[in-house]
């Protein structure tokens, strides 16, 4: 495609390539500090095009293809060209990464040791990584967890924030605006605006660390904490996982390993300072 861009993050290289220019352009400055090797063989491959000829300039439609595709997803406006370049660089990873044990989970770093954050989209879990990586932790990734199959580290993944609805405004009160994307309004899933992750978080990540604490956080009601047990904790992460069961016996093992090692806890938290104090609260207990 004559539009194309290469972009690593943490082991994946990605090529996305588009009909249109604009996507690239958007994607190219959020990840500008991101290291961009042309001559690394890419691992996933996105495609943004136009099902039809006609379709790159009238009513312009961004069909998300690649490597692998889900043959019923519908397109986007080209207004959504960057939110179609990000979901298909997340899908690409969900359906053919097979090197490390995927999780639908955001994490944090702090003190050499990771903390890993899972559950579903509204459970706050982004939003927390994302405070938490503009204080004294680095981010790790909001969107998904590397779990390596054989040693048990994690391994960072730390694309730009999907920041979503009244996320938007909390984060970017914080933040210097040239970290922030362009505010994408109304897409199928709220009004998206992307957070550019800080340096040290892209210069790092590349190094394993050792998870040291699972929580799985839910946004709303009353601020309250109940310890996981392995069973329930293993199951949870079967559900977060994008490819536990394409790994087989490796995939076992190494869920396996990480709910017997790692302490786990269920927190609910009515507001994001609420939610950073359970989460340092525990982290310290689990540091003793």
């Amino acid at each position: 495609m004559k539009n194309k861009l290469r972009i690593a993050v943490g082991p994946v290289q990605f090529r996305i390539g588009s009909d249109w220019a604009e996507p690239i352009a958007a994607l190219a400055r959020l990840y500008a500090g991101y290291p961009q090797d042309d001559t690394r063989p890419a691992d996933a491959t996105v495609r943004l095009f136009a099902a039809r000829p006609w379709r790159r300039w009238l009513r312009p439609s961004v069909h998300i293809g690649g490597d692998f595709v889900v043959p019923d997803a519908l397109p986007l406006p080209l207004s959504m060209g960057l939110l179609a370049a990000e979901m298909g660089m997340n899908l690409q990873i969900a359906l053919g990464w097979r090197r490390h044990m995927l999780l639908h989970a955001s994490a944090v770093a702090q003190g050499g040791r990771a903390l890993i954050m899972s559950g579903e989209s509204g459970s706050g879990k982004s939003t927390l990584a994302a405070l938490l990586g503009e204080g004294d932790w680095r981010l790790m990734g909001d969107e998904f967890t590397l779990i390596d199959l054989f040693g048990g580290d994690t391994l960072a993944f730390p694309r730009a924030v999907s920041l979503k609805n009244e996320a938007i405004a909390e984060v970017a009160a914080r933040v210097d605006p040239a970290r922030l994307g362009p505010l994408l309004a109304a897409t199928p899933k709220g009004d998206i605006r992307h957070l550019i992750p800080r340096a040290d978080a892209i210069a790092a990540m590349h190094e394993p660390l050792r998870p040291a604490l699972l929580l799985f956080p839910r946004f709303g009601g009353e601020v309250a904490v109940e310890p996981m047990g392995e069973g329930e904790a293993f199951v949870r992460l079967t559900e977060a996982s994008t490819n536990y069961v394409a790994l087989g016996e490796a995939g076992f093992a190494a869920l396996t390993r990480l709910v017997r090692e790692t302490p786990a806890f269920g927190i609910s938290y009515p507001d994001s300072a609420a939610g950073i104090a359970l989460v340092e609260q525990l982290w310290a207990e689990a540091a003793k």
